[in-house]
């Protein structure tokens, strides 16, 4: 009788489920702060593309201006490892408008900062002010 007793003891099990359960709490809490920060990334990204493009767009300025900018904000605002492939180009829409194109591919973030290469690619675009 007294082994059956000891193993319907509950002693000590709150121990182990506080410990299982802050476990799986981390886990779930880690992964959402990654995918915030991978958010927030890409936004920046875009937002940075966007912001070279208007500037490479402005009246007396080139697209690869455009470009340098992209890339000083990126470095800037996040690493200059994610400003490391920025191309531009100057494009024609299908109504025959004149745009600035800044393309940028950069690493997803999976731990921290941390990611494989050419996981976003973003691009920024403006209508050139010298139609």
């Amino acid at each position: 009788m007294s082994g059956a007793r000891r193993f319907g003891d509950d002693r000590g099990s709150a121990v182990v489920d506080f410990t299982l359960t802050s476990t799986l709490l981390l886990f779930v809490f880690l992964a959402v702060f990654q995918l915030g920060l991978a958010l927030h990334v890409r936004n920046t990204l875009i937002s940075c593309a966007s912001e070279g493009a208007r500037y490479g767009a402005r009246q007396g300025s080139s697209a690869e201006q455009g470009a340098a900018r992209t890339r000083d904000l990126i470095g800037r605002s996040l690493s200059p490892r994610y400003a490391r492939s920025v191309s531009s180009r100057t494009a024609t829409t299908r109504s025959g408008v004149e745009v600035v194109v800044i393309d940028v591919a950069a690493p997803v973030p999976v731990v921290g900062l941390i990611g494989p290469g050419d996981g976003f690619d973003v691009s920024g675009r403006a209508f050139l002010e010298s139609q």
